[in-house]
């Protein structure tokens, strides 16, 4: 730009006051200074802006055209500040987090109700995917905060640890099965397994276990919903792999009941992800903070 934005901001006041003198007053500058300005950003756009009068001054037409820019964009860039005070003040903004369908309900939700409480005004979009896909809206930048389950170190993005999952396989309380029997992986894959998608991270997980032992698995049931795996393993149709942090209520009533595992599975870190190369907004901050207290 030729001219400073500040000369642009004077020659407004200037404009809109049709007096110097005024002009100077309300910018608490000296009316040399305000006259200075003036000339300046007319000798660096090479035409007159104002044309001098007893009364004070008025636009040219060549002012009048600079003016209606001069306005529109000094009115942009107030409107900018006032939408950054309102994002920083959290009276306005957007926060987008992705998650699973399950991780959203069991262990998100509790936070979204008091963080919409605290501030209503911050519109919050909620993306629901597979671990893989809640991976994707991070990378690409769609969303400001991920949390997905893994059993493997994040040091791409910054991560916080939310909690620690136990992978178990249940059953119906009444299946046909001796549950006092200590079963080893080989075991567990021989039974009629309900198990997620191959997508699923979770299910990615299991796979990942057990060909380490040289076992492949193959499910009797795959499915896209995670509430399924215990309805399904309830009325009898098999053996279901769930996380029991998910599960909680269903293993306390007695809903389904644990089988013994000669060894237990791998620990799984339920974290949550932003990334390094963009700080997280404030509204995506205040969410951080709610998560770590």
């Amino acid at each position: 730009m030729q001219a400073h934005l500040e000369q642009y901001r004077i020659f407004k006041a200037v404009a809109d006051t049709g007096n110097i003198s005024a002009t100077a007053k309300s910018l608490y500058l000296s009316q040399s200074a305000v006259s200075q300005s003036i000339k300046s950003l007319e000798n660096s756009l090479g035409v007159h802006l104002f044309s001098r009068s007893r009364r004070g001054v008025s636009l040219t037409s060549d002012g009048h055209t600079l003016y209606e820019y001069v306005s529109g964009a000094l009115s942009m860039l107030e409107a900018g500040e006032n939408r950054l005070n309102e994002s920083r003040e959290l009276t306005r903004g957007e926060l987008t987090i992705a998650a699973s369908n399950t991780l959203t309900e069991t262990y998100l939700l509790r936070f979204l109700q008091a963080y919409h409480h605290d501030y209503p005004g911050v519109k919050v979009r909620i993306l629901n995917g597979t671990s893989r896909r809640v991976m994707q809206y991070l990378n690409n930048g769609t969303c400001d905060l991920a949390f997905v389950s893994t059993d493997e170190p994040a040091s791409s993005y910054e991560s916080y640890l939310c909690f620690q999952t136990h992978t178990s396989f249940v059953a119906a309380s009444d299946y046909p099965l001796d549950f006092d029997h200590v079963f080893d992986l080989h075991e567990i894959s021989t039974l009629p397994l309900i198990l997620l998608e191959q997508e699923a991270g979770s299910r990615r997980f299991l796979e990942r276990c057990f060909l380490e032992k040289g076992i492949r698995l193959e499910p009797e049931i795959e499915l896209a919903s995670y509430e399924l795996l215990i309805s399904l393993a309830r009325i009898g149709l098999g053996i279901a792999g769930i996380t029991e942090e998910f599960s909680e209520e269903a293993l306390s009533h007695g809903i389904v009941r644990k089988l013994k595992l000669t060894e237990p599975l791998p620990e799984r870190a339920v974290s949550m992800l932003s990334s390094k190369n963009a700080g997280p907004s404030m509204a995506a901050r205040k969410f951080m903070e709610l998560i770590k207290a």
